[in-house]
């Protein structure tokens, strides 16, 4: 209860303060990649209940002689690269948080199609609400493993707490600034999970 009162209280304080930035980003979409503004997406939130995440659209609709959508690589743009470099594309989920979709911290909501391709123990992550950002945003986001990845966000299931909450904020504070780990490597957005990962247990130290 204390954890959904402070994402209320700290998203509208958010909402109020960022309202006039999501403007201009809106405006700036709009005049330089186009319509629609938002990107939405059907997402697993707790216990993998699917919910429509929001955040504004950084890459083109550009289709290929067939009429299928480029690569993200494909329809990236100077102005979407921007946008997501200072993650100010994740701004429209403070509405997801206000909702009680997702949390403002959690483990990032993943894809849809990548439910069944969890282990037992990669699905644990779907025991707390998503979040906005989280223990492996902050510990490296697109610049560390699948493995790693689920490591970090099972390690913040088995040990949330309001501290480590506070901590992982100020952190994601930090990363935003020195814009760290945003894209994997060679590519516009990481690489998609395809499955057969083994979880391995706990034996680094994710502290």
């Amino acid at each position: 209860m204390l954890k959904r009162m402070m994402d209320i209280f700290l998203s509208l304080i958010m909402l109020v303060i960022f309202s006039p930035l999501m403007l201009f980003v809106a405006l700036i979409i709009k005049i330089k990649i186009g319509s629609p503004v938002f990107f939405k997406q059907e997402r697993p939130g707790y216990v993998g209940k699917p919910f429509t995440l929001m955040k504004f659209r950084t890459m083109t609709m550009e289709k290929d002689q067939d009429g299928q959508l480029l690569d993200d690589n494909g329809r990236a743009t100077k102005v979407g690269n921007l946008i997501r470099s200072l993650s100010m594309d994740e701004l429209p989920q403070l509405l997801n948080v206000i909702k009680g979709d997702i949390s403002l911290i959690g483990p990032r909501p993943l894809l849809m199609e990548y439910l069944p391709l969890y282990s037992k123990e990669q699905s644990r992550r779907h025991e707390v609400r998503p979040g906005i950002t989280g223990w492996a945003q902050v510990n490296g986001r697109n610049g560390i493993t699948w493995e790693e990845k689920f490591n970090y966000d099972l390690y913040y299931v088995d040990n949330q707490s309001f501290l480590f909450d506070l901590k992982i904020i100020f952190m994601t504070i930090k990363t935003v600034f020195i814009k760290e780990g945003i894209q994997d490597k060679g590519h516009f957005s990481k690489e998609p999970f395809k499955g057969n990962t083994k979880y391995d247990s706990l034996k680094t130290n994710f502290k």
